[in-house]
């Protein structure tokens, strides 16, 4: 049997494997890292509101130990620097959802800092903050909410583009900068679900659960391994069959 016309075939289907088994292992880290998330967002949000950090404590801020903090700031609302962040609402908690945008307002603190609150949604058809007049509460305010840091860029998300002022992400240093703050906090408080008066902005829609179908896509990976593992194998038994030398015309056993 003639084993030459396997050695690509083998190569190239090992080459598949490992591809296909690195994405099953890939997506199976994902869900452990999805499953600890999960988790501690659920822990996390369910503690007791604390100061939002002072400016001292900014440049220590990350993730791990502090995305999802209850937090509490008092200041005044800067309703002239308001920002609008562009979003989809699909499963509100109001009457409120479909395209429209979060409003972030800088919450001044007497210090002359600021911290960008997440106020909550409005419909595109109330962007003009002269349509929900109520909501632009003036003096002095206590914020509570959860502690958000800046979004990652992404492949599925445009840019920010401050000169068009069109906003997508969550950049508090990038919103200060366009805004004239001269100290920002690197992080937005999304406020809690206290309702504002007139019911705009829509508070409360922070969203605290993510799909976690990572599972589902590992077994399929691992799935198309195995398919690939069978193929593979049926292929190389047929290829061998098909490749025996023929008897002769007329030979009879003894002549073999």
């Amino acid at each position: 049997m003639n084993t030459r016309g396997l050695v690509l075939p083998s190569l190239f289907a090992l080459g598949a494997l490992i591809v296909l088994v690195g994405l099953g292992t890939w997506q199976m880290e994902r869900l452990s890292w999805k499953t600890a998330l999960v988790a501690q967002v659920e822990a996390r949000t369910a503690e007791r509101p604390m100061p939002a950090p002072s400016p001292s404590l900014w440049p220590a801020l990350n993730r791990e130990d502090d995305e999802y903090q209850p937090v509490t700031a008092t200041g005044r609302f800067d309703h002239g620097r308001e920002t609008l962040i562009y979003t989809v609402l699909s499963d509100p908690k109001g009457p409120f959802k479909g395209p429209g945008f979060w409003v972030v307002t800088p919450l001044m603190l007497p210090s002359g800092a600021a911290i960008l609150v997440n106020r909550g949604f409005v419909p595109e058809d109330r962007r003009d903050p002269a349509t929900r007049k109520d909501g632009q509460v003036a003096g002095d305010v206590t914020v509570t909410g959860l502690l958000r840091l800046a979004e990652d860029a992404s492949w599925f998300v445009p840019a920010n583009d401050p000169t068009r002022n069109a906003w997508y992400r969550r950049d508090p240093e990038e919103i200060g900068r366009a805004r004239g703050l001269k100290e920002v906090a690197p992080f937005v408080i999304d406020a809690n679900g206290a309702p504002n008066p007139g019911g705009l902005p829509q508070a409360g829609e922070t969203r605290l659960s993510f799909p976690n179908r990572h599972l589902e896509y590992a077994l399929t990976w691992y799935g198309l391994a195995a398919t690939l593992i069978g193929v593979y194998i049926a292929f190389v038994i047929t290829r061998l069959r098909g490749g025996r030398d023929p008897k002769p015309d007329g030979a009879t056993p003894e002549d073999s």
